[in-house]
């Protein structure tokens, strides 16, 4: 396989690089500090607001979209592309490829119909609106989707909407507009991949009550939140279903392989950024008469990070390649297997940034303890660990457990 990146794709990680350093490390804390400064912590930024209008005007927008309504980048053209947005948490809305948008556009871009295209994707494309993506449950173990118990009844011409979800990130936003909620229609059926449906729900639907945010290590996330939601007799129109009932678990698969995929994008960029800034405070921080960069241990933290980032980067251009040429499906193995890999790399190498740079390092003074919290969480979020390895497993021993060996 080539990795010699496009033409197309070189350009972009040059415009995207030099925009990150002209206008988003300068104002990186401000994002932070901005909505609890104004009192509306769920609020857009203003700075955040300004730097959409700049990137949408230069064309550097939608990026992630391939097709009529975006860039037309392949994922493998895409991938240092996120890498660069990826330094900066924040940074990808800048560029309107910011999670769960991204997953919430390609969701419709594929399945909706024309009435939900005009509705929601248009706004979406253009930035004007926020959604977010309604699967989690305080109650069952999630990451089995079977297991999901919001009820979504059909009556008459409408469907009604009961359930408990949390995590459902971005809902607290003042901008979100849209909650594609997932739950059963049919929890009967004896086939449990056709128990369940998607919807489309307007955040501002009577009976849609969110109860509380949820905070990560302490972080409330704002301005984006992953609240907790109550849906009490919630009632929308029946033309809100998305493909059809029973087709829930179908639309899930088809929306996480590419977000987990692009989480491993930007989960290496953050991871990338805290080795450049350790070997930056190696070199600058002396202690016990040396730099910190002469002791042994740090040098062998240093090349341990580089070698797991480069083993990372390369396993998510290859699942990046493989989705492009043969379709998700037939990549499922090599997402699996950069899910389990590129979270738990990031974690690592940005903890060791953190320990050279000591207290500095838990403080707010560096962006690594948020990103240190993205990547500990992203081995849960998108599916935990536990479920990729298992069904990377099985597909492993399914594939090579009977086949002749030879010694």
């Amino acid at each position: 396989m080539d990795f010699t990146h496009s033409a197309r794709s070189q350009e972009l990680q040059a415009r995207v690089a030099d925009f990150m350093d002209r206008h988003v490390y300068p104002v990186e804390n401000v994002y932070y500090e901005e909505p609890h400064k104004s009192g509306h912590p769920y609020r857009t930024p203003e700075v955040l607001q300004s730097l959409k209008a700049r990137a949408k005007a230069q064309g550097l927008w939608n990026l992630f979209l391939s097709g009529p309504h975006g860039s037309g980048l392949t994922n493998l053209e895409y991938a240092p592309v996120k890498e660069i947005m990826g330094r900066v948490l924040w940074a990808p809305e800048v560029f309107n490829c910011s999670a769960p948008d991204t997953g919430n556009m390609e969701l419709l871009a594929h399945y909706g119909n024309d009435a939900q295209k005009a509705r929601w994707l248009e706004p979406l494309l253009a930035g004007t609106i926020r959604s977010a993506f309604s699967m989690t449950e305080p109650a069952v173990a999630s990451s089995d989707a079977t297991n999901i118990q919001c009820e979504i009844r059909r009556d008459g011409d409408d469907y009604v909407i009961n359930g408990r979800k949390w995590f459902t990130s971005g809902a607290l936003n003042d901008e979100c507009r849209l909650l594609i909620v997932m739950g059963k229609t049919a929890p009967d059926d004896p086939d449990l991949h056709k128990q369940q449906s998607m919807i489309l729900v307007p955040k501002d639907t009577p009976g849609v009550r969110i109860v509380r945010d949820l905070t990560t290590f302490g972080y409330d996330d704002a301005p984006v939140g992953h609240p907790e939601i109550v849906y009490d007799d919630v009632r929308v129109p029946a033309g809100n279903i998305l493909l059809g009932e029973g087709r829930g678990f179908e639309i899930a698969q088809g929306r996480l392989g590419p977000g987990r995929i692009h989480h491993c994008m930007r989960l290496i960029g953050c991871a990338q950024r805290a080795l450049e800034l350790m070997c930056r405070r190696a070199e600058s921080r002396l202690a016990f008469g040396r730099k910190l960069g002469e002791q042994g241990s740090v040098r062998e933290d240093i090349a341990h990070s580089y070698c797991e980032i480069e083993q990372a980067r390369l396993l998510t251009l290859r699942a990046a390649d493989k989705m492009d040429r043969e379709g998700n499906k037939a990549a499922r193995d090599l997402i699996a297997a950069a899910k389990i890999v590129v979270p738990t790399m990031a974690a690592r190498v940005i903890d060791r940034a953190i320990q050279v740079f000591g207290g500095a390092g838990v403080s707010q003074d560096t962006f690594l303890p948020r990103a240190y919290v993205y990547a500990r969480f992203i081995r849960i979020g998108d599916g935990p660990d536990q479920v990729h390895l298992s069904a990377l497993g099985k597909q492993m021993l399914r594939q090579h457990g009977k086949a002749p060996v030879v010694a």
